[in-house]
């Protein structure tokens, strides 16, 4: 495979980097890194409750990172694909490899359609067909409806925090049991539902302070997120403080549905950082600049993680002690 004929605008180190590592970060290893890590979540939860042999649990476990990775990094790969042009537009997004040409656009095509077959594929044959199902529906809805949408109407920040939300199903069907009839027991649990929940309305409020914090570039680019549309931040303030308390519930929603893998702990802890992490997107609400945006982003970087890895620590402890 060559070389696309390179943008005079590419820098010499970004000519500098290995092909194969142009093609990693067309699917957005950080989106991906996200992805897989929640996936894995959604794994660990469900195995938690089911019997397994070490050795079947460390090949569906594998399995199951793999297959979301692959399926993420192709569904990221297509929608940047999709949206070149318009990134090129953009100076946060200007150094991705297809705006610098340091790949084809057919390149971007095969290797996003690979990926996502290939992601789907090893879901199917090495965990069940409703794990695969739901990473399937994960790039489908990321590719073909929320990527079209985002320079129709704001909206697409809604609809885009499915497939964003999907991915701990993925790893709760997975977790079930390697049968067709566990991963859809699996999909009828409030439990994957919780997860699900959780991870929807952690986005809204993360992704709406990075509109704001990068509303120039949406612009330029043509797309119509709430903040293009929002010259005063009003809105866009309304909306970050509007899911940050309903964050409060979506973080105890764990703990509801799985009483026996999430306990005071974990509830304790969900309320005490979503109240801090409230706080700042009141500050943002008051004064709607970059900084208190930048601050709330920042915030929910640090909260999610925190909050699963307790919450999965909680589990493990309460299922082996």
């Amino acid at each position: 495979m060559s070389r696309a004929t390179l943008n005079p605008k590419t820098s010499a180190a970004a000519l500098a980097r290995p092909l194969w590592l142009s093609f990693v970060e067309a699917g957005k290893p950080g989106i991906t890194r996200l992805v897989t890590i929640t996936s894995l979540v959604g794994f660990v939860l469900a195995a938690l409750g089911t019997s397994w042999s070490y050795a079947n649990l460390g090949f569906v476990a594998i399995a199951t990172a793999l297959g979301t990775a692959l399926s993420s990094l192709g569904a990221n790969t297509l929608n940047e694909w999709m949206e070149r042009d318009r990134d090129a537009r953009m100076p946060r997004t200007a150094h991705r490899p297809l705006p610098q040409a340091r790949i084809t656009p057919k390149q971007a095509l095969v290797a996003g359609v690979i990926e996502s077959i290939v992601g789907v594929a090893i879901l199917a044959a090495c965990t069940n067909i409703w794990a695969a199902l739901v990473s399937l529906a994960c790039i489908v809805s990321y590719v073909a409806v929320y990527t079209p949408l985002k320079p129709r109407s704001p909206i697409s920040t809604l609809v885009g925090a499915v497939p964003g939300a999907l991915p701990p199903l993925i790893g709760w069907c997975a977790g079930a049991g390697m049968s067709a009839a566990a991963g859809w027991n699996a999909l009828t649990q409030f439990g994957g539902w919780s997860l699900f929940a959780l991870m929807f309305v952690w986005q809204l409020p993360h992704f709406l302070a990075i509109a704001w914090m990068y509303r120039e570039d949406y612009s330029l680019g043509g797309f119509k997120v709430l903040a293009v549309e929002d010259p005063t931040g009003v809105r866009t303030a309304r909306g970050v403080l509007m899911w940050s308390l309903l964050l409060i519930p979506a973080t105890l929603l764990p703990w509801l549905a799985m009483p026996a893998r999430a306990g005071v702990v974990y509830a304790a802890f969900a309320v005490v950082s979503t109240l801090a992490f409230l706080y700042l997107a009141v500050r943002f609400a008051l004064d709607r600049t970059r900084p208190s945006a930048r601050r709330v982003f920042l915030a929910s970087i640090a909260h999610l993680p925190l909050l699963l890895i307790v919450l999965v620590a909680e589990a493990v402890l309460r299922t082996w002690r």
